[in-house]
């Protein structure tokens, strides 16, 4: 009943409001929300029925054909006006249909560069910091490599440990870089800086397995922290602690039950969902899954996860509010399906308060 409850669908109609992401004012989309279900399946074709692999042929042609549409201008650029258009369609499709992935592979890392604006690849840059070899963090990062994504062999397969140490020592070297810069010009340092934090290498491990080059994935990675979430990899780890209690005061809105449950057992979000919100889920198998839902928060919004988490306790609330010892349960998480925490976390936008959802938007990014 609760899949049945919390399953949406998008019938095209939507109003729109303006909320502060990391680096602009973007229109956010508030869907109108139907108590049915909606298809995000992305199995292999050689798997799917016949109707669901046809509708992810017509899903990868839509793609494709927002993709490649051709300039008005040989010479000018697209206007900003065609190019937002572009991206609110590709956010239509990214909820109602999914990436297709499993019809045509280009189709997610070219959607993740456009979500990112990721539009400049300089192989010169990442040649640069990689040339400056190990950096000071070097023990720390390797500690945690050797362990991302440990279990998953498709992703130890396509990502080798030296690719994974190599982009985190170059991103800790870009912002050395910067500093320098900033300092030999006598400027203000920027609010926010970076060098390597717990976590990291798990958020910079779908990169590297989605893009098809490792410089693609350094400046897709270095965009998506520095823009999207960069308070979750301060020192203080700040964005992770308010998601955190973000987690447990959504949760006593959309849920009290189960809250007042979890508190009486002594569980805030902080001692069980830390992980989750940490890495925004990319901490829970199978990666295929992990792979849906980024599609979904790089399209929305990293502020999203925190509601994506709360669909993952409500898709097991019976569960928890059967048990005596509920931590056991929240330890392990079961493995992610994207289709039904999509749904759920979508529907939940609308019990949000309206202030809440505002610091909800604006906590992985706004410094205080």
């Amino acid at each position: 009943m609760l899949r049945e409850r919390y399953s949406v669908k998008w019938n095209g109609d939507f109003s729109k409001f303006d909320a502060q992401t990391c680096s602009c004012h973007v229109t956010v989309i508030l869907f109108t929300l139907h108590w049915t279900a909606y298809s995000y399946n992305q199995k292999n074709p050689l798997t799917m029925a016949d109707q669901e692999y046809e509708d992810a042929q017509r899903a990868a042609r839509t793609f494709n054909r927002i993709l490649n549409q051709p300039k008005l201008s040989t010479t000018a650029p697209r206007s900003e006006k065609h190019v937002d258009e572009g991206i609110k369609k590709l956010r239509r499709l990214i909820l109602v249909d999914g990436v297709p992935h499993a019809i045509d592979s280009a189709l997610r890392p070219r959607v993740w560069k456009i979500l990112l604006g990721v539009n400049n690849l300089s192989t010169e840059k990442y040649l640069r910091y990689v040339g400056r070899g190990p950096c000071e963090f070097k023990e720390k990062i390797r500690n945690d490599t050797f362990r991302t994504l440990a279990t998953d062999r498709g992703f130890k397969e396509r990502v080798r440990e030296d690719m994974l140490v190599r982009l985190l020592d170059a991103f800790v070297w870009r912002n050395h870089e910067r500093l320098e810069l900033a300092e030999s010009h006598n400027l203000m340092p920027p609010p926010l800086t970076f060098t390597y934090v717990q976590g990291m290498n798990v958020l910079a491990a779908p990169f590297l397995y989605t893009l098809p080059s490792e410089i693609e994935a350094f400046f897709c990675f270095s965009r998506f922290i520095e823009y999207s979430c960069p308070l979750y990899v301060q020192q203080t780890l700040e964005g992770v602690h308010r998601g955190l209690n973000l987690l447990d005061r959504c949760l006593k809105i959309v849920d009290s039950e189960l809250y007042d449950h979890l508190r009486s057992k002594r569980l805030s979000a902080e001692i069980y969902a830390f992980p989750s919100v940490m890495t925004l889920c990319a901490c829970t198998p199978p990666l295929d899954q992990v792979l849906q839902l980024w599609d979904f928060l790089l399209a929305f919004g990293v502020h999203l996860n925190v509601l994506c988490v709360i669909a993952q306790l409500l898709l097991i609330r019976d569960e928890l509010m059967l048990s005596k010892s509920p931590m056991k349960l929240l330890r392990t998480l079961p493995p992610l399906e994207a289709q039904s925490i999509i749904g759920i976390a979508v529907t939940l936008v609308r019990d949000i308060p309206a202030d809440l959802y505002d610091e909800l938007v604006r906590h992985p990014y706004e410094v205080r």
